[in-house]
């Protein structure tokens, strides 16, 4: 009977390059200014490391295809190297194979490298880019914010939510990860905004405006992953583990008629129920510390912390304005700023999500630092409300 994966893979070295319009670099620089942050903090030689695996989205608009740009950037020599695409959970999947190489016995040492370079393409938004001929049929003029506004009309119609109440609370979660932004030195947007600018600005998708919208951006993030034991080998005593990771991708249930309502993500569900199970967890209200969701717009957000079984159906509105997710609440969700304020570089946001629940839990997050943190969870959704792939991981001291 399979076991899972909890503190088997612990995370010995992180990093993680500034986000934003890099254009004094490119997805090479921002690899390798990843990569020696982490490999300073795990402090091995780069010949210790025996496999990686390689997160990018949109390869052909900055690094081209393959595994090639990370083995040829970092000089990885003789050693597999592989690259991972599962969409926004790309770098959480480049994490995923890492930690499954380290767990099986497979190596000793594994790196995990997400890149994304997305500003110097011209795109205001994310490259447009066919998913094939028959998604294309489904949904020939879909775009991401209009996606994601039907969720927030679903999820008013279910819940009885009025428009001004969901209004001011996704304006919230977009208030909050601004004041959390304005904290961290790496976020592309550093800068807290008021109220009444979030509420006021411009619509994109009613009833989604400006600031309930991510941006893209250019970045890198990885980590470095061995076994518990090793990690000791190394004098590492503050030992952080991986306690699961977990992915589930939409079958297509939710596209046909009379199965899904539209108000929620069946993926997360799923997936978090099994990352829970994994991690030990029994009551994820009472025992996360801190939460890192896919904030891509921030319905997607309010959302997501009904579908991770922290708000009950129905009341994340409410623990959103109450202040539950806020930074001195009790589940601190995106404290580091988020897609909000980091953008999202598509290979580098799983990665860069896992590095602000490393740097937590290590005591190293500065003026963010919460207090006493225990468990970490990061979530990461691609794709549509309707279709899409969802990864969760949860990280831990080791135990």
């Amino acid at each position: 009977m399979a076991r899972g994966i909890r503190d088997k893979v612990a995370i010995i070295g992180m990093g993680c390059s500034k986000f934003g319009e890099r254009w004094d670099a490119n997805a090479e620089d921002l690899m390798v200014e990843a990569f020696n942050e982490a490999l300073t903090d795990a402090g091995i030689e780069k010949r210790q490391i025996e496999a990686a695996w390689f997160g990018t989205a949109f390869d052909r608009v900055h690094v081209g295809a393959s595994a090639l740009p990370l083995s040829t950037t970092l000089r990885l020599s003789s050693i597999p190297v592989t690259r991972v695409e599962n969409m926004c959970a790309t770098g959480t999947e480049a994490l995923r194979g890492a930690t499954y190489a380290v767990a099986s016995g497979a190596c000793d040492i594994a790196l995990a490298l997400g890149v994304e370079k997305l500003k110097d393409t011209g795109y205001g938004g994310l490259p447009a880019g066919s998913r094939g001929p028959l998604p294309d049929l489904w949904v020939p003029n879909g775009s991401a914010p209009g996606n994601f506004a039907q969720l927030a009309t679903a999820y008013s119609a279910k819940h009885g939510v009025s428009a001004q109440d969901l209004k001011e609370a996704i304006g919230h979660v977009s208030w909050k990860s601004h004041q959390n932004g304005a904290k961290n030195a790496k976020a592309h947007l550093q800068k807290a905004v008021p109220m009444e600018t979030i509420l006021n600005a411009p619509m994109i998708a009613e009833p989604l405006g400006l600031f309930d919208c991510c941006g893209v951006s250019d970045g890198s993030a990885c980590a470095i992953v061995t076994t518990p034991d090793i990690a000791k080998g190394l004098g590492k005593h503050d030992i952080v583990t991986i306690k699961a990771l977990q992915l589930c991708l939409s079958d297509g249930v939710e596209s046909a008629f009379n199965t899904w309502d539209g108000s929620h993500f069946a993926t997360t569900r799923v997936a978090a129920k099994k990352a829970y199970e994994e991690a030990g967890i029994k009551n994820p209200r009472e025992e996360l510390s801190m939460i890192e969701v896919h904030d891509c717009f921030s319905v997607t957000e309010l959302v997501t912390m009904e579908d991770l079984y922290i708000s009950a159906e129905g009341q994340a509105v409410k623990d959103v304005m109450d202040g539950f997710y806020d930074a001195d609440g009790p589940v601190p969700c995106q404290i580091d700023g988020g897609l909000k304020c980091f953008g999202h570089p598509i290979g580098a946001s799983g990665l860069r999500m896992v590095y602000e629940v490393y740097l937590q839990l290590l005591g190293r997050a500065g003026p963010r630092q919460l207090k006493n943190p225990n468990f970490g969870l990061t979530h990461n959704l691609g794709g549509a409300p309707h279709q899409n792939v969802s990864a969760i991981s949860v990280i831990g001291r080791y135990s």
